[in-house]
């Protein structure tokens, strides 16, 4: 059998992915090895979304031509850029874009045997039907749909990893224009999954020993619209929560100006859904939001967290900010720091603006300097992280439900895992202060110290044990 190896770079949304690619190779004959191993082929799944992404991807697939095997770029960056990527790329024996992902087997079957590779030609995907990062329905009549868009017999996934949190993916694409944003013209319009189809992979993952879904997409909060359904993703929550063995379920990527009353009631009072609310903000001032082809401002952004947490007082709320975007001012920077200061986020990521190739905002005027920008980063993220150190120490005496991660095997390893308000990799964790945990252990615990954004927790009980039923 010919050895493949997958590295997966970016997002959620990607690592759901190359679990489907490692699905369908696996079932089309080719043996998955660990990227430490000897491999035939690297299949790199790109990211390209920010200039320190694409670096990051372009520096992964050097890497892994050093390796001796032949190397394949797939996903974002080599959907977004196809024959330009190729040409700047030579270690890279072929760059294939999403279309190609139904017969990937037989491509790198191609790649093997030396034969030259037609770099993926990049299209305007907003210009196209409704599809997902795979093909049509058309181009799917030889052989059958990644699981989960509805064309086809699903074709399960393969974890690449064991841990108890998995991303579910629920739609692919994006309809909303902001104006700095190309992942619309690269990942298509905005098509919901059907609930059917998510809740048999939401089962199959229980199966796999997951107990934490995370939703994902490029906008969750659009989704059903698509369906003529807008209240579909609240229904969805009440049927995952259902589903045996998942213990908690997390929606990710909700825009502000879409979140609806319904929603908010179907996050904060379902049980087995997390109180967590990762709300798309990108900024607070009124003129910058405008020029971004965004809704809000401060106030209703603030009314929006205080109407959450009427309903869920402990809600974890987190967000991502852009400072520096063309015609950015001081007042509008102290706008976004008034903002920040009133909202108590329990996480905040800060990105400084830079242009991004076909998007609106490349060609806006008042562009704000590089060093202005890189101040502006330094200065929101102090800020930042002032506050969710804050919000951290306020947590201190609360109880909460921690699902175990990793176990503290080593003397100088603590066993760490996450609470309701903390979502994997960017929110912080929580140090369990006793051993003999094992992962996959839903723990009750007490708040009794924290550090930055991470909580240090005592255990008072075992709620599910790892294996237990939901």
């Amino acid at each position: 059998m010919p050895r493949v190896a997958l590295l997966t770079l970016g997002c959620a949304r990607n690592d759901v992915d190359s679990e489907e690619l490692a699905g369908r190779l696996t079932g089309d004959g080719w043996e998955l090895v660990d990227a430490e191993q000897p491999a035939d082929v690297v299949v790199v799944n790109t990211c390209g979304f920010v200039a320190s992404a694409k670096k990051d991807s372009i520096d992964t697939l050097l890497g892994a031509a050093d390796s001796g095997a032949k190397v394949v770029a797939v996903g974002c960056l080599a959907e977004r850029y196809g024959a330009e990527l190729a040409a700047s790329l030579p270690e890279a024996a072929a760059v294939l874009g999403f279309d190609a992902y139904p017969d990937l087997g037989n491509r790198l079957r191609s790649v093997l045997a030396g034969d030259d590779q037609p770099a993926h030609t990049p299209v305007d995907r907003r210009t196209m039907l409704p599809i997902s990062p795979v093909a049509r329905p058309a181009a799917l009549a030889a052989g059958p749909a990644l699981p989960g868009h509805g064309w086809g017999p699903r074709t399960p996934r393969v974890r690449l990893d064991d841990s108890p949190v998995a991303p579910l993916k629920i739609a692919s694409g994006c309809d909303r224009r902001c104006s700095f944003c190309a992942i619309p013209s690269f990942r298509g319009a905005f098509a919901s999954r059907p609930a059917d189809d998510v809740l048999a992979e939401a089962a199959w993952l229980a199966g796999q020993g997951v107990r934490e879904l995370v939703l994902v997409s490029e906008n969750s909060t659009s989704y059903g619209k698509d369906l003529g359904h807008p209240d579909a993703l609240a229904d969805l929550l009440a049927r995952l929560a259902a589903v045996p063995g998942i213990l908690r379920t997390r929606v990710s990527y909700l825009q502000p100006a879409e979140t609806r009353p319904e929603l908010l009631r179907a996050i904060a009072s379902t049980a087995g859904v997390a109180d967590y609310f990762d709300l798309s903000f990108q900024h607070a001032s009124e003129p910058v939001l405008r020029r971004m082809r965004r809704f809000g401002s401060t106030e209703p952004f603030l009314d929006l967290l205080a109407r959450i947490r009427d309903l869920a007082p402990r809600a974890g709320a987190r967000s991502n900010v852009i400072v520096g975007f063309p015609g950015e001012t001081e007042d509008d920077v102290a706008e976004l720091e008034r903002f920040l200061t009133a909202a108590r986020l329990d996480a905040i990521g800060v990105f400084g603006y830079s242009d991004e190739d076909g998007t609106e905002a490349e060609g806006l005027a008042g562009k704000v300097d590089e060093d202005t920008v890189t101040e502006r980063v330094a200065r929101i993220t102090q800020l930042a992280e002032e506050l969710t150190s804050q919000r951290a120490e306020e947590r201190i005496g609360e109880v909460v439900d921690v699902l175990v991660e990793t176990e503290g095997e080593a003397v100088d390893e603590d066993t760490l895992g996450r609470a309701e308000h903390q979502a994997p990799e960017v929110d912080g964790a929580c140090v369990v202060s006793e051993e003999g945990f094992a992962v996959g252990d839903l723990v009750r615990c007490r708040v009794v110290g924290s550090a930055g954004v991470d909580l240090v927790v005592e255990p008072v009980e075992v709620l599910v044990p790892a294996g237990g039923p939901a």
